[in-house]
C-alpha cells in the first residue's frame, strides 16, 4: 500500500497516473489513502480527493469502491463537517445521472443512424446471422450493450447512497432527496421490480430505526421536521405506486403512512390526508372493494369541503355524486354467508385493519372501532347531508333504486338517469390533488344494482313469470349476464328463485324444509306459543326471605365484588406477566436463531469467498502459463523466420517442444541477437567518430571567418543607433521646455479654481455633519424616553405580580391553616369518641364475665333449688330495657363534651332515674342474672344469636327450678 506524507502528494499522484491512463493504478491509490488510519483528520484536501475518487469510481463503474469509501469519509467529516458529504454525495450521483443519460442518448443516436450503402439491399448476411443466433432485435441489443450497465451502475448508486445516508439525523434531508430521486428513476423508466426492492429497503431502515433506540445521531419521529420528511417520501412512494399501477405495493405504502402516524400518535395535515384518501380510493376502486371505494370518497368529500376554501358549488356537486354513486355501487348482501368460522375470522380481521385505514384513527381501541357496512354508510351519507349537494339525476336515482316499489318500471326510469350520469364528469379545477372525475366508471355497478333490486322487488310481488317478460323489463343485460348475476344473488341468500328453462319461466321463492322462510315462521310461532303459555300461567313469584335471614347481604355483595375484582385484576396481572415472560423468551429464542444464522451465513461467506480466492489465484496461474506459452511460441516462430531467412536451419525442429525448453531456445536467441547488435552498434559509433571529427577539423577556419565580419557589422551598426538616439532627445527636451512655458500662464489661474471647489465641498461637508449630529441626538433622546417608559412598565407590571402572587399565598396559607384547624379538632373529637367506646366495650365484658360465672354456679351446683324471683324485680328490666339504647345515647352524648368525666354503669342510672321510688325488694342470685343480662344485641355483635333468647330476658319461657316451686 503506498504510504503519502500529505494528502496533496496522493491527490498528485492520481492525477499523474490519470494522465498516462492508468486509472485502475489512481483509484487503488486513493483508496488506501481513503481506507488508512494515517489521514483521519478532515481537510479541504480530504473532499477534493473524494470528488476525484467518485469521478474515477463512476467512469469505472465500481460500485463496492464507491461505497467504501463513502463509508469511510462519512466517519472522517461526520463530526466536522456533514455538508461536505452531502456535496460529495450529491456529485456521486450527478455523475452517475449523467453517465446514464449519456448511454441513452448514445443508444437512441445508434438505433436512429443506420448506416445503409445501399436501400435496395436487404440485410447484411452478419446482421441476419447475429439475430437468427442471438434473437434480438438491434434496439435490444444496444440497450443491452450500452444502456443496461450503467442503469445497473445507477440503481447501485442510488441503493448504496441510501445505505449511507440511513437513520442519520444530520443526513435526513439529502437522504429524503436520494429517495425522491431513486423514485423518480423507477417512475421515468419504469422499474417495477427495482421499485418493490426500493420500497422494501426503506421499510427496512423504518423497522431498524424502531428497533435500535439507543443509536446514535439516531432521527426522532417526534420532530416536526423529520416526520414532515418521512411523510413527504411515504406520500411519494405511494404516487409513483400509483402512477406505475402498482396496486399492491400502494397498499402496502398506505399502510406505511398509517404505521408512521400511529408510532408519533399524530395526524398529518389536512393537505396530505386529500392525497391518502385520494389513492385509497383508487386502490379499492382497482380491487374491486366497493365498500371501501365508498368509504374513503366519503373521507375525502368531508376533508375538500372542510378545508378546501376554494372549492367551489361545481366541484363540490361533482365529488358529492362521485360519493353518493360510489355507497350505491356497493352490492347490496354480504358475502360472507356460507362461509366458514376461519374465512370469517379472516374477513373481520381485514375488515378491522381496513377500518383503521379509513378513520385514521392513531388511537384507536378494539372496543371502538367501527363496522363497515352498506347500510351504515347511506345512512352517514344522509346523516352528513351528502344528498343535499349532488345533483338532480343523482338524487331521483338515489330514491329510485332504494325507497320506491316500482317491480316493472324500475329498468325504464334508470335507463335514462345513467344516460346523464354517465356524461357528467371532468378535471376539478378547485381541487388539485384529487383526480379526474368520470361518473361513467359508475355505470355497470349501478346498473348491476338496478337489476338485482328488480329482480328483488318481482320477487316479492310475483310467485312465476316468464323468460322473455323479465327480459323485456330488464333492458341493460342479456338472460345469460342476468342468469349470472342472479346466481350470485341466491349464492349469497339475497333472492329465492329457480330457472326452469324448459317451461321457460322463473320461480320465485323457495317451498323446501330448509329455507329461510319456513324457519322465519317456525320460530314466530314457537316465541308466540310461550307468550300465550306465560299469559295463560303466569310464574309464581316467591318471597325471598334473604332479607330477614341476612340484613347486611348488600354489604356481603359488594366485598364479594370488590374480591372478586381483586382477584381478576391478579389474574389479568399474571397473564400479562406470563405473556410478558413468554415474549421475552420468544425475543431471547429469535436473538440466538439470528445470531447462529449470522455465524453459519459468516462462515459460509468465509468458505465461499476462500474458495473464489483460490480458483482467482489458480485462474491466474493458468493465464500466466499460457501467457508465457504464447509469448515462448512467439518468439520460437520470429527466431525460425531469422533462421529460415539466414539459411539456418531450426533448432528444435523434429524433436519433443516442451514449455522449458521453447523458453531456453527463445532466451538464447534473444541472447546472440543482442550481443550481434551490440557489436554493430560499436562499429558504426567507431565510424562516426572519425566522420564527425574530420568534419570539424575542416570547418573550425571557416566558422572564424565568420565571426570577424559579423562582429564588424554589429560595430558599426551599434554606432549609428547611438546617434539617433542623441538626436531624438534633444527635439524632444525643446518641445518639453516650449510646452512648460505655455502652461506656466495657467498656474494662478488653477489655484484660484481649486481653492473655490475645496471651500465649497468643506461647506458642505459641515453642513451634512451638523445635520447628522442632530438627527442622532434626537434618535438617541426618543430611545431614552422609550426605554424609561419600558422601565416603568416592566416595574409596574412586576409589582403587580408580586402583589398577586403575595394575596395568592396570604389566601393559600390562610386556607391551610383553617384545614388544619379542621383536622386537628376532627381528630380530638374522633379520639373522644374513640374514648367512650372503648369504655363502653369494657364495661359489657365486664358483665359478660359476671355472667358466664352467674352460669357456671348455676350449672354447678344440682341440689339447689333457688328461690322464685319476685314480679317486680323480673318485670323491671322488661320495662327498662326498650329504654336501654336511647339511655345509651343520652350517655355517650352527654360524655362527648368533656371525655375525662366518669360514666356510672347502666343499672346504676337506671336506679337513679327511678329517683323517689321505693328500692326493689331484695332476690336471690338466680334473678340477678336478669339485670346483667339485660342488654340490647349489638348489631356487629357476631358472638350472640339473636334467635335465641337470653336468660333474664322479658320474653315468657318455662323453667325447670320455677316449675319445681310452683309444684311446692
Amino acid at each position: 500500500m503506498a504510504t503519502f506524507a500529505r494528502p496533496e502528494n496522493a491527490l498528485k499522484r492520481a492525477e499523474e497516473l490519470i494522465n498516462v491512463g492508468q486509472k485502475q493504478e489512481a483509484l487503488e491509490a486513493l483508496h488506501s489513502f481513503i481506507t488508512s488510519r494515517r489521514y483521519r483528520a478532515w481537510t479541504r484536501t480530504h473532499e477534493r480527493i473524494m470528488f476525484k475518487y467518485v469521478e474515477l469510481c463512476v467512469d469505472m463503474r465500481r460500485g463496492r469502491h464507491a461505497k467504501d469509501g463513502l463509508i469511510q469519509y462519512r466517519g472522517i467529516c461526520q463530526q466536522v463537517n456533514i455538508t461536505s458529504l452531502e456535496e460529495v454525495i450529491k456529485h456521486f450521483m450527478q455523475l452517475a445521472t449523467e453517465k446514464a443519460e449519456l448511454a441513452r442518448n448514445q443508444a437512441q443516436a445508434l438505433e436512429e443512424a443506420l448506416d445503409i450503402d445501399d436501400l435496395e439491399a436487404d440485410k447484411r448476411p452478419e446482421d441476419l446471422m447475429l439475430s437468427y443466433v442471438s434473437g434480438e432485435k438491434g434496439k435490444d441489443r444496444s440497450d443491452r450493450e450500452l444502456v443496461t450497465p450503467w442503469f445497473k451502475f445507477l440503481w447501485e448508486t442510488y441503493r448504496t447512497v441510501l445505505e449511507i445516508l440511513r437513520n442519520n439525523s444530520r443526513l435526513e434531508a439529502l437522504y429524503a432527496m436520494t429517495a425522491h430521486r431513486a423514485f423518480q428513476f423507477c417512475k421515468q423508466y419504469k422499474r417495477t421490480t427495482e421499485f418493490r426492492r426500493l420500497c422494501e429497503i426503506i421499510r427496512n431502515h423504518l423497522a431498524n430505526l424502531n428497533k435500535y433506540r439507543d443509536q446514535r445521531d439516531r432521527p426522532d419521529l417526534a420532530a416536526p421536521e423529520s416526520l414532515q420528511l418521512y411523510l413527504d417520501t411515504r406520500f411519494e412512494q405511494l404516487k409513483v405506486a400509483t402512477e406505475l399501477e402498482l396496486w399492491q405495493e400502494a397498499f402496502r405504502s398506505i399502510e406505511d403512512i398509517y404505521g408512521l402516524m400511529c408510532m408519533v400518535k399524530k395526524t398529518p395535515k389536512p393537505s396530505l390526508m386529500v392525497v391518502y384518501y385520494s389513492k385509497l380510493s383508487e386502490i379499492f376502486w382497482m380491487s374491486s372493494s366497493h365498500l371501501y371505494h365508498a368509504y374513503a370518497w366519503l373521507k375525502l368529500f368531508s376533508l375538500q369541503k372542510s378545508f378546501n376554501k376554494n372549492l367551489n358549488q361545481k366541484d363540490l356537486q361533482l365529488i358529492a355524486s362521485s360519493v353518493v354513486l360510489a355507497a350505491l355501487s356497493v352490492p347490496p348482501y354480504d358475502r360472507s354467508y356460507g362461509a366458514s368460522h376461519l374465512e370469517l375470522e379472516n374477513e373481520k380481521e381485514r375488515s378491522l385493519r381496513v377500518a383503521n385505514l379509513i378513520a385514521f384513527d392513531v388511537e384507536s381501541k378494539p372496543e371502538n372501532r367501527e363496522v363497515l357496512s352498506r347500510s351504515s354508510l347511506l345512512l352517514e351519507l344522509v346523516a352528513k347531508g351528502v344528498m343535499n349537494c349532488v345533483t338532480q339525476e343523482v338524487k331521483d336515482l338515489y330514491h329510485i333504486l332504494e325507497h320506491e316499489f316500482l317491480p316493472l318500471d324500475l329498468a325504464l326510469k334508470v335507463q335514462p338517469l345513467l344516460t346523464k350520469i354517465s356524461k357528467l364528469g371532468g378535471k376539478l379545477a378547485s381541487a388539485s390533488s384529487v383526480p379526474e372525475l368520470q361518473l361513467s366508471q359508475y355505470v355497470p355497478s349501478l346498473e348491476k344494482l338496478a337489476a338485482l333490486r328488480l329482480l328483488q322487488r318481482v320477487s316479492q310481488v310475483y310467485q312465476t313469470m316468464n323468460i322473455e317478460n323479465l327480459s323485456r323489463i330488464i333492458p341493460f343485460f342479456d338472460f345469460s349476464i342476468v342468469e349470472k348475476i342472479s346466481v350470485d344473488a341466491v349464492k349469497n341468500n339475497f333472492l329465492a328463485m329457480k330457472v326452469d328453462y324448459r317451461k321457460g319461466a322463473i320461480f320465485f321463492g323457495n317451498k323446501s324444509l330448509e329455507s329461510e322462510v319456513l324457519r322465519d315462521h317456525l320460530s314466530t310461532f314457537a316465541e308466540s306459543l310461550s307468550k300465550a303459555r306465560g299469559m295463560i300461567y303466569p310464574p309464581v313469584k316467591r318471597i325471598s326471605k334473604l332479607g330477614e335471614t341476612l340484613p347486611d347481604l348488600v354489604e356481603v355483595v359488594e366485598k364479594e365484588h370488590k374480591r372478586l375484582l381483586a382477584r381478576k385484576s391478579i389474574i389479568e396481572k399474571r397473564k400479562e406477566e406470563q405473556e410478558r415472560q413468554l415474549l421475552e423468551m420468544e425475543r431471547e429464542e429469535e436473538a440466538k436463531r439470528l445470531k447462529l444464522q449470522k455465524i453459519t451465513e459468516e462462515a459460509e461467506q468465509k468458505r465461499l469467498a476462500s474458495e473464489f480466492e483460490q480458483m482467482k489465484n489458480q485462474r491466474i496461474l493458468r493465464e500466466i502459463e499460457e501467457r508465457e506459452l504464447e509469448e515462448a511460441q512467439a518468439l520460437l516462430q520470429e527466431a525460425e523466420k531469422r533462421s529460415k531467412k539466414k539459411g539456418k536451419k531450426p533448432v528444435l525442429e523434429g524433436e519433443k517442444i516442451t514449455k522449458k525448453s521453447l523458453m531456453e531456445l527463445a532466451l538464447s536467441e534473444q541472447l546472440r541477437e543482442k550481443q550481434e547488435m551490440e557489436k554493430k552498434l560499436q562499429k558504426l559509433a567507431k565510424t562516426m567518430d572519425y566522420l564527425e571529427r574530420a568534419k570539424r577539423e575542416e570547418a573550425a577556419p571557416l566558422i572564424e571567418a565568420a565571426f570577424q565580419r559579423r562582429l564588424a557589422e554589429e560595430e558599426a551598426l551599434h554606432t549609428l543607433e547611438q546617434q539617433q538616439e542623441i538626436d531624438v532627445s534633444r527635439q524632444r527636451h525643446a518641445g518639453d521646455l516650449e510646452e512648460k512655458r505655455r502652461l506656466g500662464r495657467m498656474l494662478e489661474n488653477k489655484k484660484i479654481f481649486q481653492e473655490r471647489v475645496v471651500s465649497r465641498r468643506k461647506s458642505e461637508y459641515d453642513r451634512l455633519k451638523e445635520e447628522r449630529e442632530e438627527k442622532i441626538h434626537q434618535t438617541i433622546q426618543t430611545r431614552k424616553q422609550e426605554r424609561d417608559a419600558k422601565r416603568k412598565m416592566i416595574y409596574f407590571l412586576r409589582s403587580e405580580e408580586e402583589r398577586q402572587k403575595r394575596l395568592r399565598e396570604e389566601e393559600e396559607a390562610r386556607k391551610f391553616e383553617e384545614m388544619e384547624r379542621r383536622k386537628k379538632e376532627e381528630a380530638e373529637r374522633k379520639a373522644k369518641l374513640d374514648e367512650i367506646a372503648e369504655k363502653q366495650r369494657q364495661r359489657e365484658r365486664e358483665l359478660e364475665e359476671k355472667e358466664r360465672q352467674w352460669r357456671e354456679e348455676v350449672l354447678g351446683r344440682s341440689g339447689a333449688v333457688p328461690s322464685r324471683p319476685e314480679p317486680s324485680s323480673v318485670a323491671r328490666p322488661v320495662e327498662a330495657a326498650p329504654a336501654a339504647p336511647a339511655a345509651a345515647a343520652a350517655a355517650a352524648a352527654a360524655a362527648a363534651p368533656s371525655a375525662g368525666k366518669y360514666v356510672p354503669p347502666r343499672f346504676k342510672r337506671v336506679a337513679a332515674e327511678g329517683g323517689g321510688q321505693a328500692p326493689p325488694p331484695e332476690t336471690d342470685r338466680w334473678s340477678s342474672g336478669s339485670r346483667m343480662d339485660d342488654r340490647t344485641p349489638q348489631q356487629g355483635d357476631w358472638r350472640r344469636d339473636d334467635r335465641r333468647p337470653s336468660f333474664g330476658s322479658g320474653a315468657p319461657r318455662s323453667s325447670p327450678w320455677q316449675s319445681s316451686r310452683e309444684r311446692r
